[in-house]
């Protein structure tokens, strides 16, 4: 029986996507550019600032006010949801993805 859990339980662990990826539900979406400063007030950072500096990349701000960037696929979704929105402000998504470090391998995103 033992043997059989601990098979089990490594693959799991071998399977790639199930391993690390944590989500996020209804949180803040900000340009790399502005996330120092609208860290506090996320909610009141505006699409079309958002789209001006969305060279420099995209990623969320936590309940700690920690931010955490989105890797190229990311930034590449939430540009397409962004530009496809007509909301103004209070922009907030549900993302799944690997965090590691202050990087997040986006595996999923969706604009509330």
């Amino acid at each position: 029986m033992r043997k059989a859990y601990w098979l089990l339980l490594s693959g799991l662990l071998m399977v790639p996507g199930l391993a690390g990826a944590e989500t996020f539900r209804d949180v803040p979406v900000v340009d790399v550019n502005c996330s120092a400063k609208v860290a506090s007030t996320p909610d009141s950072h505006t699409r079309d600032c958002a789209l001006k500096c969305a060279a420099s990349g995209f990623g969320i701000v936590t309940s700690d006010q920690k931010f955490i960037k989105f890797d190229a696929n990311g930034n590449r979704q939430i540009l397409t949801a962004l530009k496809a929105s007509d909301k103004k402000d209070h922009l907030r998504v549900n993302v799944t993805g690997d965090v590691q470090g202050d990087t997040m391998k986006v595996q999923s995103i969706k604009l509330l």
